[in-house]
C-alpha cells in the first residue's frame, strides 16, 4: 500500500461528496426503487416506512463499508485520488468503518454540522472522521 499524502483541501473533499451523491442515487435506484416497483407489481404491496428506511440504511452500509474495507476508496474517492485511513494511516478495521458510516448520517443530515466541523477542527477533519478515528488523505496514484 502506498503512503498517503497530506490532507486534501476541503473543496476537493466536498466535490468528491457531490460525485458520491450521484453514485448513491444510482445504488438507491437499482437496489431500492426497482425492487419496490417489482414487489408492488406482483401485488405484494410496499413495506412500512420504517422498513424502507432500514432497507436504505443497510443497502448503503454495505456499499460504503465494503468499499472502505477493500482499498479504502469508493469510486468517487478513486477519481478524486482520496483514501480513507485510520488515524495511524493504516487500513480501517471493520467496526471503525461501521462507526464512521453510522456517524456520517447525523453528521451530514443535521444541517451538515459534521461537514462544517472541518472549518473549526484543528486537523480540518469532518466530525464523523473525528468520531471514528479516521481521516481522508490524498493519494499519489
Amino acid at each position: 500500500m502506498e503512503a498517503p499524502t497530506q490532507l486534501p483541501r476541503l473543496r476537493r473533499r466536498l466535490t468528491c461528496m457531490l460525485y458520491e451523491s450521484l453514485v448513491v442515487f444510482s445504488i438507491l435506484l437499482i437496489g431500492f426503487l426497482l425492487p419496490q416497483v417489482v414487489l408492488s407489481g406482483f401485488g405484494w404491496g410496499t413495506s412500512s416506512g420504517r422498513l424502507l428506511w432500514l432497507h436504505v440504511l443497510v443497502l448503503l452500509m454495505f456499499y460504503f463499508v465494503w468499499c472502505w474495507l477493500n482499498g479504502g476508496q469508493t469510486l468517487p474517492m478513486k477519481t478524486w485520488k482520496l483514501r480513507l485511513v485510520n488515524a495511524d494511516g493504516n487500513r480501517l478495521r471493520p467496526l471503525q468503518a461501521l462507526l464512521r458510516y453510522l456517524a456520517a448520517w447525523p453528521s451530514t443530515l443535521l444541517f451538515g454540522i459534521g461537514i462544517f466541523w472541518a472549518l473549526i477542527d484543528k486537523d480540518k477533519q469532518f466530525l464523523h472522521d473525528r468520531i471514528a478515528g479516521t481521516r481522508i488523505v490524498g493519494t499519489n496514484e
